[in-house]
């Protein structure tokens, strides 16, 4: 799988028509709209060389087309300027950062500062929250309230569950934020930082917490630092009790850390917040932006605020001095905003400088990416290391990617863009194919997995932006943190595809192979032994228990094509069509439609004369002729053509009381004089005359157009009705011989239980001995013989041969070759089903037999059975009913596949359980270095060719997987999801 190169096309097309335009508008407008001063005169000057080496730049990437520039500088200053965090769409990053804007822009008009404090306090906890999902809660609360027949047909997928409990919560905490920060404020607002002032103590009490929560973080990880694995952490851990039993320390480890993260650290900062001397300066314009972001960023981003604080808590315990430049012209809140961009840009930096060291040394150390520029370029990176930390420190400083040119060790800037890296709608577009059915299922259960996990901080640092790697079996999951706020995270999951190229094999094998190392292998003897793979972009952070399905094929080779078990498998196959006959009828008799009676309820029942003559002209089926439902009379030398009958060995032929036959159109010749006899109606259609006329020679009659009428049953029982097949399954020609050879084959004392596990409960009124006279009825007995012999008939034939495997495949999967009997059956659509659905339900019967034993009794036959219409689809992977039973997580599925290079059959077979997903963080900077790489290459190189070098497999940085995880349609993901909104309660 690839690209969808004509999409591809157009978004090339649509990016150059509109994207370049707007990025040469915007410098026209700067210059055009500028005052004229001295500087700007300067500066007009510099930029009219640098306009030249535009369209360098703009080949180049490092120019951002005006859009992305746009949603950058609003996410930027958003986060940094106001406290507020980057959001999932463009809507939601407008309103918000206009509604931030207009809450600090408030904050300076507020007169006195207990109302500053209040203001920043009650407005930083809103906005921190998920509104538009609250606004859709209660939306959906009015609606249900106004009309509860609409609330039933809205759609909540996996919106968070807002109610009266969380409504509540909020309004407790935001309670006691209030009254907190207005009494200290109040009462011990007006002493200076000082070693035994309030606010030193808060400060105290801020770096203990800080402690305590980092190392509460770091002993839920299963690598310390990336680098030393965990003692604490359970070795060996491979399926859910055992990671339950040995993980329940760190359960309650995640408890108190996320006790302390949602409820004492916003409290013990706002305590802090509320003491500084700072906030008597009422109308300044840099307390209201620096106190509105932090009173904001102590509930949006809790844990990045606590490490700010006390950064500057301790700058201020470390320097007293009030005539220090950072104590006398900078107040607390500018400071926090200062220690945060360059607490954020610092991380970048080494994240940015990670990935270029990476690029750098595997660029040699792996054989595959070897080439023979290499070495030319590593010499090249070291001799001009001072411009390349340059060019990372800028794009640190900018916060735009860094982008290695063609994923070579030649590194540029590219243009800023925000934290989605991609335009459009978060799940909007995914290449589905039958795979992603598969993601649909298990996403509802990872995402509940990844809310502890999040929650309890065994992720690490979660902020937007960050990425992860989900592993299991084939699957591969790719989790983007877009929006995170108080007790919430919006997430957006990807499902990348199944079927493995040799690109995609070489990666996920290594992954593997770091997850195993991590949590698999038992060989962690050593305390705090070091991660083999230290260095690579991904780093194992824990295993979460997720309820999906797990995939596993077995060779079918000594089952299949024992003989022995294809002997039983007829047998097999009548037992269970006969219990699928009888069911379907009984099913069919509590709705209290009578299946015999299907066919008059939809056409009208026959007269009794038009039956019986239509009986009396049926040609039966010749012995000797076994695929061929309409025989033609033998012919003799002395016949004519237009003798009303050709001969009269047809009547000796007849044998009364046969089932399955078809009634004998007369046709006459057009311009012909036309005879009568006694036994020709005299209102016979002139068509019917003609048959009778000329029998060989004629035109095609079309079979659609005739009756196929079965003659009456007798039965001896009053109920058996209710249990009749009906009348259109009864006509299939069948010749004596082969129903009396079917008679003496039937599985009489199966049929009888069978019949003795019915209730009726459905019956109000029924004689005692109900069941007695069904069993008894002969001619209940021969309908279903003769519905057995008719789907043998079409699926085997009428011979007794033992089927071949490949027979026995292409029966399986409906491919059986035309046959006459098969035309029938599939002239019966139900039928056909019913037939097709109980030759798979024998052929798994006879893998389990094969496998775990024959069964002992009746009864354990019927559990095999009824476990399979309950518990089990049974069928093709390509089928739609296949997809069906995934998303309504049947608890198991089977499928019979064939691999024709190897000459073998495998059974492949589906099982719903909870089971392990491992989970590991990947570099962010790496990722959106990569995703750069390919939006140049692609959009401004326009080298889209499958093979090329930035495409192939890098068992280090994973570059197939990440192209694979980009947007459509530079990227293939089959399945992505719209935002996920996880509560971190």
């Amino acid at each position: 799988m690839g690209p969808d190169v004509p999409l591809l096309n157009d978004y090339k097309q649509e990016f150059f028509l509109k994207r370049f335009p707007q990025t040469v508008l915007g410098v026209d407008l700067a210059h055009r709209f500028a005052v004229n001063t001295a500087i700007l005169e300067q500066t007009n000057q510099i930029l009219h060389i640098i306009f030249l080496f535009l369209p360098f730049l703009w080949a180049m990437g490092v120019l951002p087309p005006l859009d992305a520039l746009f949603l950058w500088g609003m996410e930027q200053l958003l986060e940094f300027g106001l406290g507020g965090s980057p959001m999932s769409s463009n809507t939601k990053l407008l309103v918000m950062f206009l509604i931030s804007a207009g809450t600090a822009i408030a904050s300076y008009f507020i007169p006195s500062t207990l109302g500053v404090i209040l203001f920043m306090t009650g407005f930083g906890f809103i906005l921190s929250l998920n509104l538009s999902e609250i606004g859709f809660a209660f939306k959906h609360t009015m609606i249900s309230h106004l009309d509860s027949s609409k609330s039933k047909n809205v759609h909540r997928g996996l919106r968070i569950q807002y109610g009266w409990r969380e409504f509540i919560f909020y309004l407790t905490v935001l309670t006691f934020a209030l009254i907190e920060a207005s009494l200290l404020h109040r009462f011990a607002g007006l002493s200076s930082f000082a070693k035994a002032s309030p606010q030193t103590v808060a400060s105290c009490i801020l770096i203990i917490l800080l402690t305590i929560m980092w190392i509460l973080r770091e002993i839920q990880r299963v690598y310390l630092f990336g680098v030393f694995r965990n003692p604490f952490y359970p070795k060996d851990v491979r399926t859910v009790p055992v990671l339950m039993e040995k993980q329940r320390r760190l359960m309650k480890v995640g408890v108190v850390r996320r006790i302390l993260l949602t409820l004492v650290s916003p409290f013990a900062m706002i305590a802090f917040l509320s003491l500084d001397r700072s906030l008597q300066n009422l109308h300044s314009v840099s307390v209201c932006i620096g106190f509105t972001r932090i009173f904001r960023m102590v509930w949006q981003n809790t844990e990045n605020a606590l490490l700010d604080i006390v950064v500057v808590s301790v700058a201020q315990m470390l320097v007293f001095s009030p005539d220090l430049w950072w104590n006398r012209s900078l107040d607390t809140g500018i400071r926090l905003l200062l220690v945060g961009i360059l607490r954020d840009r610092l991380l970048q930096f080494i994240s940015k400088l990670q990935f270029a060291i990476a690029i750098l040394l595997t660029s040699w150390t792996e054989k595959k990416q070897r080439r023979k520029s290499t070495a030319s370029l590593i010499a090249l990176n070291v001799v001009f290391f001072p411009i390349l930390l340059t060019f990372i420190a800028v794009s640190a400083l900018l916060s735009s990617p860094l982008l290695p040119l063609f994923t070579l060790p030649v590194f540029l800037i590219g243009f800023p863009r925000p934290v989605r890296s991609w335009p459009g709608p978060v799940g909007a577009a995914a290449c589905v194919c039958s795979d992603t059915v598969y993601y649909q299922q298990m996403v509802p259960s990872l995402a509940v997995a990844l809310q502890s996990a999040l929650a309890a901080g065994s992720l690490g640092v979660s902020l937007p932006g960050s990425h992860y790697l989900c592993r299991f079996q084939d699957r591969l999951m790719w989790i983007l943190v877009l929006e995170k706020g108080f007790t919430y995270c919006g997430v957006n999951i990807k499902g990348l595809e199944l079927r493995e190229t040799s690109c995609h094999a070489a990666e996920a094998h290594r992954v593997d192979e770091i997850f195993e190392m991590a949590f698999e292998h038992q060989d962690h003897t050593k305390i705090l032994s070091p991660n083999h793979h230290f260095g690579h972009i991904l780093t194992p952070c824990t295993v979460l228990p997720v309820r999906l399905y797990s995939d596993a094929r077995n060779v079918l080779s000594g089952i299949i094509d024992s003989h022995e078990n294809l002997k039983h498998l007829k047998d097999d196959f009548i037992k269970v069509l006969v219990w699928m006959l009888v069911q379907y009828c009984y099913k069919k008799s509590k709705t209290g439609e009578s299946p015999g009676n299907a066919d008059k309820n939809r056409k009208g029942a026959f007269p009794a004369d038009q039956h019986s003559s239509a009986a009396e002209r049926a040609r039966p089926l010749r012995e000797d002729d076994s695929f061929s439902v309409d025989t033609i009379e033998d012919w003799t030398e002395d016949s004519d053509i237009f003798d009303l009958e050709p001969s009269g060995r047809t009547k000796g032929r007849k044998e009364p009381g046969q089932l399955g036959t078809t009634p004998k159109v007369h046709l006459s010749i057009p311009g012909s004089v036309e005879t009568q006899s006694q036994d020709i109606p005299q209102e016979m259609s002139p068509e019917e005359k003609l048959y009778r006329a000329v029998v060989l020679g004629l035109p095609a009659v079309d079979k659609g157009k005739q009756e196929e009428v079965s003659p009456r049953v007798e039965f001896s029982c009053s109920y058996s009705e209710l249990l009749s097949i009906p009348e259109e399954w009864r006509t299939a020609p069948m010749p004596a011989s082969k129903v009396n050879e079917m008679r003496q084959r039937f599985p009489e004392e199966w049929y009888h239980f069978i019949l003795s596990q019915l209730d009726f409960f459905h019956l109000k009124e029924k004689p005692s001995d109900l069941l007695e006279d069904l069993i008894k009825d002969k001619a209940l007995k021969d309908l279903y013989i003769h519905g057995v012999l008719s789907c043998c008939f079409g699926l085997f034939g009428l011979d007794n041969t033992v089927p071949a495997p490949s027979h026995v495949f292409r029966a399986y999967t409906g491919g059986i070759p035309w046959s006459v009997g098969l035309d029938w059956l599939t002239g019966k659509p139900e039928l056909f089903q019913l037939a097709l659905k109980a030759f798979r339900y024998a052929f798994k019967l006879m893998v389990d037999k094969a496998s775990l034993g024959p069964a002992e009794n009746f009864k354990e036959l019927v559990n095999y059975l009824e476990e399979y219409e309950n518990d089990w689809y049974i069928g093709l992977v390509s089928d739609l009913e296949w997809q069906q039973a995934v998303l309504q997580e049947k608890p198991y599925l089977f499928s019979l596949g064939h691999d024709p290079n190897m000459g073998i059959y495998t059974g492949r077979v589906l099982t719903l359980q909870e089971l392990l997903v491992q989970v590991g963080k990947l570099n962010d900077e790496a990722v959106r270095g990569q995703w750069a790489n390919l939006s140049w290459e692609l959009l401004y190189a326009t080298n889209d060719d499958e093979e090329r070098y930035s495409i192939q497999a890098h068992p280090v940085l994973l570059r197939n997987l990440t192209v694979q995880a980009a947007d459509p349609p530079l990227g293939y993901p089959v399945y992505s999801s719209e935002v996920l909104h996880l509560p971190l309660f």
